[in-house]
């Protein structure tokens, strides 16, 4: 498949925080991506610099094989819709629509007054004085109509209702049948945005920790449940990523896929086998990851006092 984003050895320091760290990944023409990770991840911040909208402190990042900085020709094919969106503050929804029409050329009418009609819109009251989640509906109509051929959602459904929500994805997934693009979704609903997504990139503590397709993450791992002892014995020389334990019974996350012997040993044990849902597992990975790079850190020198005492 096409490129159409390149990232290259990525950074971006903030004084002494280091919110992204030598990050380097590619993002596929017409595939719907799910960037995730936790607070403070690094998520928004490379959505950020991939858009124009921030600076890296060193790598290279190329969007249509180019640089996006003041670049009119790229930007013009690329979207941006974040929570907290700031408008005018006399500006109506409809002022919002009539700039993003001007801005984005493949921008669908037609499509937009649908939207409008699908999230109940109030196209007359002032944007600043919409609740949350209608504030939420501007920006998402605005991501599906235009039909940029990047667009990247940074969790602007969040002040939207289940039903709402629901009605974001099914548009989504329409409008995407019928015109394929590359979009982007920043989600802590990772399991409801999880048939949507075809490749997921996690990142955490500003470092991806897995680029995969969905299809090979859902077979990465496994639950296995049943006595302690056979339990552990399956599990032995396996990358566990989480384990529980509650009298002779316990559960343990693997990581690995399981082969159909395995699996007939499992039966053979009394054991049983559990799938794990995207966010298990990306929860579990990145839980696992934060553990691993802890015992990794190097240990600080003991005091000459504690050393006397030993």
């Amino acid at each position: 498949m096409t490129s159409v984003i390149e990232v290259t050895g990525l950074t971006k320091r903030y004084r002494d925080a280091l919110a992204v760290d030598d990050v380097s990944f590619t993002i596929e023409q017409d595939t719907i991506y799910g960037l995730l990770g936790r607070n403070g991840a690094g998520k928004t911040t490379i959505m950020s610099i991939l858009t124009a909208q921030n600076f890296a402190t060193s790598g290279q990042v190329r969007v249509f094989g180019e640089d996006p900085y003041e670049n009119s020709h790229v930007l013009q094919r690329v979207c941006f819709v974040r929570e907290g969106q700031k408008y005018p503050d006399d500006a109506l929804p409809r002022h919002a629509f009539e700039t993003a029409r001007l801005f984005f050329p493949r921008w669908d009418q037609e499509l937009a007054d649908r939207l409008v009609a699908d999230f109940q819109l109030p196209t007359k009251t002032r944007i600043k004085k919409l609740s949350r989640g209608q504030l939420s509906a501007v920006g998402v109509i605005i991501g599906l109509a235009a039909r940029a051929e990047i667009t990247f959602f940074d969790e602007p459904y969040l002040g939207l209702d289940a039903v709402a929500r629901q009605t974001f994805y099914d548009r989504l997934l329409e409008d995407y049948a019928e015109h394929p693009r590359t979009v982007v979704l920043s989600s802590h609903l990772i399991d409801e945005v999880s048939n949507l997504i075809e490749r997921v990139l996690v990142i955490d503590q500003g470092r991806i920790i897995m680029d995969e397709s969905t299809d090979a993450v859902r077979d990465r791992a496994a639950n296995i449940v049943g006595e302690t002892a056979a339990v552990d014995a399956f599990v032995a020389g396996r990358e566990v990523i989480h384990r529980e334990s509650l009298g002779r019974v316990s559960s343990v996350t693997v990581l690995g896929t399981l082969t159909a012997a395995e699996r007939d040993q499992l039966v053979r044990a009394g054991l049983d086998v559990a799938p794990v849902s995207l966010q298990q597992l990306i929860v579990r990975t990145t839980q696992h990851a934060a553990e691993k790079a802890a015992q990794a850190a190097p240990q600080p020198a003991a005091s000459a006092a504690e050393g006397a005492l030993r």
